[in-house]
């Protein structure tokens, strides 16, 4: 029988040294379910995800993800295995297009017959990017520009329909929103909106109560490392969150509660 866990974390801990930057992080996510991480700079939120990803090693925990325990050597492994992230720093190759960026590491090829050679087929990837662009609305004059070319904002929206595009059983988006107008934004709000249409469960960084309040189902505190609270939206509200964030409610008033 399936579980309803797509994901689930249990004690996990990143040490740098001395610095404990994620301790003891124990944290689930069913399917179809969208939930935000909140927490202050330097909180453990990007921490986490790294350690989910694949793009550091933890130090010590579990990860049990699609019901097995995982361990990703990097991101390309946690991307095969159906983890498609937009990170902070965007991960886009300058130099390449967007079909080349959206089809980096899994590139579709032609005439497969010829043994170990292989032909990329750059027809079927600029059809695939159109198609992708047009799902999550985001618009790119040329999509044949470099990276390197665009705004700040044009690449912002080109790692997230990458994440759109491509049939996934989890989304990380690590501060989506951060360096976009109101449109991109709105934009990105509604591919959101589409993943949870479609049932496809999300984790959502953000700094952003409004957008929070609007697109999540449960709300994750993050605090010097440490989970301090684990929020149905429902039943809180943005100033409770923040007194969470900030240290003026505490892990162990939340524990109370509970």
């Amino acid at each position: 029988m399936m579980s309803d866990v797509i994901l689930e974390t249990r004690g996990l801990t990143k040490h740098y040294g001395g610095v404990h930057a994620l301790e003891g992080a124990d944290f689930t996510l069913s399917r179809g379910e969208h939930v935000a991480i909140m927490g202050d700079n330097g909180a453990g939120k990007s921490t986490f995800v790294r350690q989910i990803t694949g793009v550091e090693q933890r130090t010590r925990g579990e990860i049990i993800f699609d019901g097995k325990p995982v361990h990703f050597g990097g991101p390309l492994e946690a991307r095969e295995a159906g983890i498609e992230t937009v990170f902070q720093t965007l991960a886009l190759a300058d130099d390449l297009d967007v079909p080349d960026n959206l089809f980096l590491g899994r590139e579709r090829t032609k005439w497969d017959w010829l043994g170990p050679f292989r032909v990329l087929d750059y027809k079927a990837m600029r059809e695939a990017t159109l198609a992708g662009l047009e799902k999550t609305a985001v618009k790119i004059p040329n999509i044949r520009n470099t990276i390197r070319n665009m705004s700040g904002g044009q690449r912002q929206c080109v790692a997230i329909a990458r994440t759109a595009t491509f049939h996934s059983k989890l989304t990380i988006m690590d501060e989506p929103t951060a360096a976009l107008g109101v449109q991109e934004t709105a934009q990105v709000e509604n591919i959101i909106r589409n993943l949870k249409e479609a049932g496809e469960p999300l984790i959502l960084i953000s700094h952003n109560m409004r957008q929070v309040m609007d697109l999540v189902d449960r709300i994750v505190v993050f605090r010097r490392g440490r989970i301090v609270a684990n929020l149905k939206k429902e039943e809180t509200d943005g100033q409770d969150v923040v007194a969470y964030i900030t240290g003026a409610k505490t892990q162990a008033e939340y524990e109370g509660a509970a």
